[in-house]
């Protein structure tokens, strides 16, 4: 969860939590969340009640003037392991070790934090951008666990924010692939690599292409952590790097951001010519967008699954199953 420092009002108090509706410069303070874990919303009370009192001020998107910026919380559901990373401008002092220690102390807390950053960012742009990070407790990831397997996330790392909900997500994955014995699959968009990891015991080799680093490299490390020798994760844009694949794959999986696949991309994906593609989608539009290109090109849609990954709101993780006519 990405929180937000700024006041409800022009002038007002401070406050800590989520952008008002429509509005770019008002933040509204999550005194209560149905969506996320409670400690999170404790680590939020903890986080604004000690900046209330310290009197520091806010980073002002319109003057560019103030300090706090973002609170990033990551939390892994099947072990509670919690990274924090408190995000400011440089234009004060912030004493970290009050800060690492009033977090550390508090009893309110369910699970265990196991790593506290400090990220210093001078961008206008109202985003995270990294200008220098600070590890200042414990170490730089989380340990999730996924049908058996153990995957480390990094604080920037790409994983499904529903860890439950994307197990099942998995399963589906597993299931439409079937117990058949693949030689070569290609898990393409393979962020940390958990499908590449979960389809390794029934493929002699799975190749995953991953445009973020950090990602690919905490890929190769989870691929250690679960003692997989099958797996090898290339960082590089899908687009460049399928040119350079020199294996015939039995099967493809493609689970790629809301944009969808590459336009660019797509021929060249469906040129290697697999008996099956399973294609994950969050976002509908572009999937059928894409699909209309998989069966122009000879291939139909042999099954297709919702899965509710985001309860109480419209959207659905979709997962299809494309089959050479």
């Amino acid at each position: 969860m990405e929180y937000t420092f700024g006041d409800v009002e022009k002038g007002g108090p401070l406050s800590l939590g989520l952008h008002k509706r429509w509005k770019f410069y008002e933040i509204v303070e999550v005194t209560e969340c149905n969506i996320v874990d409670k400690d999170f919303v404790v680590i939020l009370k903890e986080v604004l009640n000690y900046f209330r009192e310290k009197g520091i001020p806010h980073y002002n998107k319109k003057s560019h003037v103030g300090i706090l910026r973002h609170l990033v919380i990551r939390k892994a559901l099947s072990t509670g392991e919690i990274l924090i990373n408190l995000v400011t401008s440089s234009q004060g002092e912030i004493n970290l070790e009050e800060f690492k220690d009033l977090l550390l102390g508090c009893e309110k807390i369910k699970g265990n934090i196991v790593g506290i950053f400090h990220t210093m960012n001078d961008s206008l742009a109202d985003a995270i951008k990294v200008d220098e990070l600070s590890l200042i407790y414990g170490r730089d990831y989380v340990i999730e666990e996924i049908l058996g397997l153990k995957f480390k996330i990094s604080l920037f790392s790409f994983f499904q924010t529903n860890t439950f909900g994307a197990e099942k997500l998995y399963s589906i994955v597993r299931e439409f692939v079937g117990d058949e014995k693949n030689n070569v699959v290609f898990d393409l968009y393979s962020g940390t690599g958990t499908i590449a990891q979960i389809l390794s015991p029934v493929c002699e080799r799975v190749i995953g292409i991953e445009i973020v680093e950090e990602a690919v490299e905490m890929a190769r490390e989870n691929a250690k952590l679960n003692g997989l020798d099958n797996v090898e994760f290339i960082a590089g844009d899908v687009l460049k790097e399928v040119d350079n694949l020199k294996e015939t794959p039995d099967l493809i999986i493609i689970d790629p951001p809301r944009d969808g696949i590459n336009p660019k991309a797509i021929n060249k994906i469906i040129d290697f010519n697999p008996k099956t593609f399973v294609y994950v989608s969050c976002n509908p539009v572009t999937l059928v967008r894409d699909l209309k290109v998989f069966i122009d090109r000879g291939y139909k849609i042999d099954k297709m699954k919702l899965m509710d990954m985001f309860p109480r709101t419209t959207h659905v993780e979709c997962v299809v199953g494309i089959q050479k006519k």
